[in-house]
């Protein structure tokens, strides 16, 4: 008889883990929340399917690397016989963090990193992120229990691009919760010989902007790579912000704008930050910069597509119906900094549109 825990208003999680010091330690971080309630653990992935099946819980978390069936094999099986949200529990070895990216492609919701052995600072702040995504999660699957949920004000943005004076010089792009898959998705639409540089900053935990550059990279026309300190930008060239370090715009007197990669400022909630990034291409390109929004939990990037706002730049923001998470584009929505929302799928044509692009022959 399978459980049901909506009656209780707790969100009911399945942990699936080779490693019964893995699957205590995330029972207790899980279950210290009153929201959430552990129903089940299992040690491999067909424990897992007979425990879905049983317990039903609202989101599972599945460990990457396990015997038998493994996280990505066991993904597979759960999307086809009983969907719903899975979050990814990976380490940040270069494998898993490639296994973990074709996850999401497969339909996982999203990762943790699993590092629980440093300290217990760490453990707090995976506490948090895990907590927080497995609560995003459920709401994909129980939309009722969304708290707090406001629709954007009327009159946010519109869809269409009119005619610019200018073209954009840059593109800078704020993105969290949901990105990765999101930015498999819409990467590859965009053309080799895009006229503009793109700057992304992707809240990655350290050891996958690498791998997961890689992966665009092998994904995409355009060229796409982490980025590195003092890289001059160039057009045609995605560069994703490395983890652990800002990444900011310089501009050198008699050179091209170039890319500063800076621990300052120091004890930021988020680093790299969207809004320290999105702040140094506004104050670089002014008029020219092209910010865009998307999917993730919270607010960072609020202030930065703000600051390219106030300099008359372009500000685009993915809509509600296409964000796994629609909080960041919601909190530049509802301060009324956004001149355009649109869905995923025309992104790359509003970045084509505003470029002016036209294919070679």
């Amino acid at each position: 008889m399978k459980q049901n825990t909506e009656t209780r208003g707790q969100i009911s999680v399945l942990i699936v883990d080779d490693s019964a010091f893995m699957r205590t330690a995330l029972s207790r971080m899980i279950g210290s929340e009153p929201d959430i309630q552990v129903v089940g653990s299992a040690r491999d992935g067909s424990e897992a399917l007979e425990k879905i099946a049983a317990l039903n819980p609202d989101v599972v978390t599945l460990d990457v690397e396990m015997p038998g069936l493994n996280g990505l094999e066991t993904l597979r099986c759960i999307m086809a016989q009983s969907p719903r949200p899975v979050i990814m529990v990976s380490s940040a070895t270069e494998r898993d963090a490639e296994i973990t990216f074709r996850a999401l492609g497969v339909g996982a919701f999203d990762y943790v990193p699993k590092q629980l052995s440093s300290g217990s600072l760490e453990i707090l702040h995976i506490r948090d992120d895990l907590i927080a995504k497995i609560k995003a999660a459920a709401q994909l699957r129980r939309p009722h229990a969304a708290v707090g949920i406001r629709k954007p004000p009327q009159g946010a943005g519109s869809s269409e691009l009119g005619t610019l004076p200018f073209l954009p010089a840059v593109v800078a792009i704020g993105i969290s919760t949901g990105g990765p898959k999101a930015l498999q998705d819409m990467l590859p639409l965009l053309p080799p010989d895009l006229p503009v540089p793109i700057l992304i900053v992707q809240h990655m935990p350290p050891g996958f902007t690498a791998p997961f550059a890689q992966r665009l990279a092998g994904l995409c026309s355009i060229a796409v790579r982490e980025a590195t300190h003092q890289e001059p930008i160039r057009p045609g060239v995605v560069y994703i912000a490395p983890a652990g370090i800002h990444m900011v715009v310089e501009h050198p007197p008699d050179s091209r704008p170039v890319i500063a990669l800076t621990p300052e400022p120091a004890n930021h909630l988020h680093v790299p930050s969207v809004d320290i990034m999105m702040n140094s291409v506004a104050e670089t390109f002014g008029s020219l910069a092209m910010g865009i929004i998307m999917t993730g939990m919270g607010c960072d990037g609020a202030l930065g597509m703000k600051s390219i706002h106030r300099h008359g730049g372009i500000t685009v923001g993915q809509d509600e119906p296409s964000c796994v998470v629609y909080g960041m584009p919601r909190a530049c929505a509802e301060m009324g900094i956004l001149q355009h929302v649109v869905p995923l799928s025309k992104i790359p044509q509003q970045i084509l549109r505003a470029t002016r692009y036209r294919k070679h022959a």
